[in-house]
């Protein structure tokens, strides 16, 4: 009785694995368990006001990309500077910017002036310090690399506002970056909130990476930004603005 159960579980098994085949290439086969093995697929930027040709246009005009709960701090390590940087930004948005930028989930402004914490933030300063060569090149490293992800295609692989999207036509307004004539601290605000017709980063990039690629744009104005002499001495002065063009962003 024992043999015959025995070959009975191994001919089920042969005829269980073989029912899984498939002669097509490309499929997978018969999958038995799939939830053990595969990963639930997450969509944070789905337009549930429109699914599958079906419209819901109570909330077309509503965000629906996934966002952190308000007020978490998200885990950073145990270096207390990269902590303080990673905390939550202090500054709030205008108080049209969920209508103007779709920044429904925030706390907005309460000042008439729809600029008053963009002009505060003129005294904000980068914590992010080039300190050496090696630091600096690291830096300029890494908000290339941010840049060409976030924002060489409206402003341009050299800050010149003529990004593929603009040359297309498909976009106009890009900010010149080489002739931004504002603080780095403006230029961490319009990331993070958005200014014009950019729309906020604050959900795609950490401030440690808007910071960084505030010191990227800096080298657009100064070709000798985060450079150092023979001494080791920084070898840039202070920058020199052409024009304000942030009002076309």
């Amino acid at each position: 009785m024992k043999v015959k159960f025995k070959a009975f579980a191994q001919f089920s098994l042969v005829a269980l694995l073989a029912a899984a085949c498939t002669s097509d290439p490309d499929s997978a086969g018969l999958e038995y368990m799939p939830d053990m093995y595969r990963s639930p697929a997450i969509e944070p930027y789905v337009d549930y006001g429109e699914v599958r040709g079906q419209i819901n246009d109570s909330v077309k005009m509503l965000r629906s990309a996934m966002i952190p709960p308000r007020y978490v701090i998200p885990y950073a390590g145990t270096d207390s500077a990269t902590v303080h940087t990673l905390l939550p930004y202090h500054r709030l948005p205008g108080r049209l910017f969920a209508a103007s930028h779709g920044l429904y989930q925030y706390d907005l402004s309460s000042n008439e002036d729809v600029d008053f914490e963009y002009k505060n933030a003129a005294a904000d300063v980068n914590p992010l310090k080039l300190t050496s060569k090696e630091v600096a090149d690291k830096i300029f490293a890494d908000g290339k690399a941010l840049y060409q992800i976030n924002c060489n295609h409206c402003h341009g692989e050299k800050g010149d506002g003529e990004g593929p999207m603009v040359k297309s036509g498909a976009y106009t307004g890009a900010a010149v970056l080489s002739g931004l004539a504002i603080q780095e601290g403006q230029m961490f605000y319009s990331i993070y909130y958005g200014k014009g017709m950019m729309g906020a980063h604050a959900s795609l990039l950490n401030k440690k990476e808007i910071w960084t690629l505030v010191h990227y744009v800096r080298k657009f104005q100064d070709a000798k930004y985060g450079t150092f002499d023979a001494n080791g001495a920084p070898a840039w002065g202070s920058l020199a603005p052409v024009a304000d063009t942030s009002a076309k962003k």
